[in-house]
Formats: structure tokens, C-alpha cells, sequence
């Protein structure tokens, strides 16, 4: 579990496909300590596992369903990308429940100035719009960020000066692919009404269908 507050910036140093899968060598930029192999560490929003730790490099394995929804497979050497290692218990939860389980992906399709932050649009499949409100919480490639506004394909969001400074939203490009994670609560109360409502229909079988059916003289 996440909070979306990036730790610090990550640079991929290299990249080893393996099939259909990769692993990729990472290096913070940042006071990454006592790294533990099999510590959950979010790249980009992506909830990865620990599997080498030497020479200030952090190893990972992404298989191909994590390539298949996220833009782990866009990765490049030297390319940077967000981290934020495991949320402890009793740790203070400043952005919002993160799983660091990439819903779909989105793309930039406009960056603007609106005072010292920037207001940024980002276009995203229709079928991920129920998930998603206005002054809602998203994770935007692992970053904590609140809906400005949304539609039935997009979303705004408002970037303050310190999330641009630390985060890969400074290498962000018009047509670039962003993780979007959505937010895991309301994900679990559509959930539950879907089963409740689907639980809770008439069955069709009832004295009068029994009736029409020959079933009582």
C-alpha cells in the first residue's frame, strides 16, 4: 500500500528483456535506505518487488501483464521515473490509499501555466470515467494529485511548484502515456452496489409464472 507522496526521483540505468518480460536496474537520486529484498516499491505507480539491491542500484522484475497496463514497457536507459517505497503502519497518510495497481493509462494532451503551477489535461479510455470525480483523489504515475475537473474522457489536475520539482511530471510531453490509477474507496462501493443490486432482483420464477406454466391446476 501507497500514499502517492513520491520519495524522489529513480533514473533506469538498464534494461533486460526477457521474453515477454523485463527487469530493469534503477538508481535513486534520492537517501534510499537499507533497501530490503522483496520490499514493494512504487515505480511510476506501479507496485514492483525488490530483487536485487548492490551498488546503490535497485533490480526489479515487471511481467508481461504489468508491461500490458503500464508504461513500464515506454521505459528507456536514463529515463526517470517516481518512487515511493511501501506505506509503514502508523505512518502518517498524507496523499490517499494508493495500491499501485495501474487502472488504465492516460495521455497528456495539454500542459499550461496558470500562475507558478501548471493545469494538466489528461485523456483517458470512457470506461474508467464512473471511477473518477471532480475533487476526487488520482494517482498520476504514483503521484497523489486531486481532480480539478473530469468529463467523460479526461481529467485536469492542478500541479503545484514542489510536485513539479520533485517528480518525473517536469519530463511530462504533450501525447506522453501516464499511468492512472483511480481511487481504490470508490472502487469498492460501486463494487458493492453492483453485487447488492444484482443480489437483491426478483426471480422471475414466482406463483404466477408457476401458474402460467401448468405448475398449479
Amino acid at each position: 500500500m501507497f500514499t502517492g507522496l513520491v520519495e524522489g526521483l529513480g533514473e533506469v540505468t538498464a534494461i533486460h528483456h526477457l521474453g515477454n518480460d523485463l527487469r530493469l536496474d534503477i538508481k535513486p537520486l534520492f537517501v534510499f535506505d537499507k533497501p530490503i529484498i522483496g520490499e514493494s516499491v512504487a515505480i511510476n505507480g506501479v507496485c514492483l518487488t525488490v530483487e536485487k539491491a548492490e551498488n546503490s542500484l535497485l533490480g526489479f522484475y515487471a511481467s508481461h501483464e504489468t508491461l500490458l497496463c503500464s508504461n513500464i514497457k515506454l521505459l528507456k536507459t536514463k529515463s526517470l521515473v517516481n518512487m515511493e517505497r511501501a506505506l509503514a503502519l502508523g505512518a502518517r497518510l498524507g496523499g490517499h490509499l494508493v495500491s499501485g495497481h495501474v487502472d488504465t493509462l492516460g495521455i497528456v494532451s495539454s500542459l499550461k501555466n496558470s500562475g507558478n503551477s501548471k493545469i494538466i489535461t489528461i485523456q483517458y479510455n470512457s470506461e474508467f470515467a464512473k471511477y473518477i470525480i471532480p475533487k476526487g483523489s488520482i494517482a498520476l504515475d504514483g503521484i497523489s494529485l486531486t481532480v480539478n475537473a473530469c468529463g467523460i474522457d479526461y481529467l485536469t489536475v492542478n500541479v503545484i511548484p514542489e510536485t513539479w520539482k520533485v517528480t518525473s511530471i517536469v519530463t511530462w510531453n504533450i501525447g506522453q502515456q501516464i499511468n492512472i490509477e483511480t481511487d481504490m474507496i470508490g472502487k469498492y462501493i460501486l463494487r458493492s452496489q453492483f453485487i447488492e443490486e444484482n443480489q437483491t432482483k426478483k426471480s422471475k420464477i414466482d406463483e404466477n409464472f408457476l401458474r402460467e406454466n401448468g405448475f398449479f391446476i
